[in-house]
């Protein structure tokens, strides 16, 4: 069986962070969604739990990070192409990200960066392994 990585987020309006990512292709599980958390399938190996802001703080001890004002974490999702890349960060903005960096054109490896609503920022990057393995 595959590792996989659950990514637990707190969000400040469940429903607008649920309609954000369905909008970026994701679907919901709602098998592990309700009231104060959304289950976000983003692969086989790869969760976003999206956990209302009271709720998150029921698992941890420590002040919740304003990911507006603060990086308390970098998200990257590789892609398949470059047109991946351009395509899901198209969808993003679209949905209401806003750019959280420059494009990153490093001859084989390409990236693009976005902020999703409650400012946690989703880096997705192409490697052309065919280049890197010359």
């Amino acid at each position: 069986m595959a590792q996989m990585i659950f990514v637990n987020l707190p969000v400040k309006d469940l429903e607008r962070s649920k309609e954000f990512f369905t909008r970026l292709g994701y679907t919901l599980d709602p098998q592990f969604s309700d009231e104060n958390a959304a289950s976000v399938v983003i692969s086989d190996t790869i969760v976003a739990m999206l956990l209302t802001e009271p709720f998150f703080g029921t698992f941890t001890k420590k002040q919740i990070v304003d990911a507006t004002q603060a990086t308390e974490v970098l998200i990257c999702l590789s892609a398949e192409t470059r047109q991946e890349v351009d395509e899901l960060m198209e969808k993003a903005f679209a949905a209401g990200a806003a750019p959280a960096g420059e494009t990153q054109d490093m001859g084989p490896m390409y990236g693009r960066s976005f902020q999703d609503l409650d400012g946690h920022i989703w880096e997705v990057m192409y490697m052309d392994q065919s280049a890197l393995e010359g």
